[in-house]
């Protein structure tokens, strides 16, 4: 069947070069045509262009009006955590009381706190919460997310989580990533012994992990008082054998070793990175690894924010994602986060556009389908409300724009 979206305002983010990520100066190119039209065919986006260029197809089975809104390409959110049991708000007082994160973490609370919940639930309760989050997301504009396990620590929960994970790919148009994150903090029964919990997630969860197929990448929080560059390697070495590539947390507490050990693994990305050193930017310069922003996880926490506007400046291919998740960022409103990287980490709109979308997608190794509005790229985009120009979006940086969402060429 074929689509055609009609009296489109602004068509932006559209690319026909086929390019698969943007670096540093080619971040700010956000490329757009005014009066224009799209059409999909069978999913896939075949044709797009402006009225006063083209005229628009005759042939189309179905013609939807964009009533002169701006067309864009659906934000890619590589970073959450959004299969998780119940809400921590108890915790957000204790930060304002003035308690940390770490000390928050090293009382119980934090991932330990998730952990408990999570073993209490069901498999079909914590599907039935995660779906509702993700309805939530993709009436936000997002349109290709990484959920990460994390919250089980121990066989059984991680490869429940997993599996949770797994229904929500077979039942959502929504293109879903799956990564293990067993290494998210040490389960309650290894308490003081580490080294046993990492040879748990070792030898025990990632051969569990890859024989149901259930994970397409691994992650590790390797940062101060979690896991080292040591124990990080080993278990990377470990997921590389069974077909799972590498993706860090790193540098969120500390300069810890993240971006190094990101880099000696070739990790498709290393995300936070609060706490990066100018060293940290040289090391990433000409690698795979894609450094990965999480602005929503710094406002949440009071943290500094990454230095992204120097890693522009320096060549790299950075990405942003709302870490959503119940502990440091309960919001997986990537509208917001493209507003948080324009006005804490002074990127321009463009280059915050293109982080949140085809930089995004490249840090999920699907920026070949998704990410921009391109022939052959699946047509996931979004309608908003007519707008003044695309600027405005991280502008107003809490009104509602988006009219329609489309997932696949479905309006959702």
């Amino acid at each position: 069947m074929k689509l055609l979206i009609t009296n489109i305002a602004t068509l932006a983010g559209i690319d026909s070069g086929g390019m698969l990520k943007k670096c540093g100066a080619e971040m700010a190119q956000f490329d757009s045509i005014s009066d224009a039209w799209l059409l999909v065919e069978d999913r896939i986006i075949t044709d797009f262009d402006s009225r006063e260029n083209r005229k628009e197809p005759t042939d189309a089975d179905r013609v939807f009006d964009a009533n002169w809104g701006t067309v864009m390409p659906s934000w890619c959110d590589s970073h959450t955590h959004i299969v998780y049991a119940g809400s921590r708000e108890q915790e957000f007082v204790d930060k304002i009381n003035g308690l940390s994160y770490a000390e928050i973490a090293k009382r119980g609370g934090g991932i330990l706190n998730s952990a408990d919940r999570l073993h209490e639930l069901t498999e079909q309760q914590l599907y039935e919460q995660a779906s509702e989050r993700l309805h939530e997301v993709v009436a936000k504009g997002t349109g290709a997310i990484e959920i990460k396990s994390g919250y089980g620590l121990n066989t059984h929960d991680e490869l429940k989580m997993l599996r949770v994970i797994a229904r929500m790919q077979e039942s959502s148009r929504m293109r879903i990533v799956s990564t293990f994150l067993g290494a998210h903090a040490v389960g309650r029964r290894y308490a003081g012994r580490q080294s046993k919990y990492v040879d748990l997630v070792v030898n025990e969860m990632i051969p569990a992990v890859a024989a149901e197929g259930l994970a397409d990448f691994v992650d590790v929080f390797c940062d101060q008082g979690f896991f080292t560059p040591e124990e990080t390697s080993r278990i990377l070495e470990a997921g590389a054998k069974y077909g799972m590539r590498g993706k860090i947390h790193g540098q969120e507490l500390a300069p810890s070793g993240g971006v190094e050990v990101a880099v000696k693994h070739n990790a498709l990305s290393v995300d936070h990175l609060e706490s990066m050193t100018d060293a940290d930017i040289a090391l990433l310069r000409g690698t795979n690894t894609i450094p990965t922003a999480l602005p929503g996880t710094s406002f949440f926490l009071n943290l500094p924010f990454a230095p992204a506007r120097k890693m522009i400046e320096n060549g790299l291919p950075v990405a942003i994602a709302s870490d959503y998740n119940p502990g440091s960022t309960p919001s997986g409103d990537m509208k917001f986060v493209v507003s948080l990287a324009c006005i804490k980490m002074r990127l321009q709109p463009a280059e915050a556009f293109n982080a949140a979308t085809i930089n995004g997608a490249a840090a999920m190794g699907l920026s070949a389908d998704f990410g921009s509005i391109a022939p052959g790229k699946v047509a996931n985009f979004f309608i908003t409300k007519p707008i003044p120009d695309i600027n405005f979006i991280p502008y107003a940086y809490t009104t509602p724009i988006i009219a329609h969402a489309f997932l696949a060429g479905e309006e959702q």
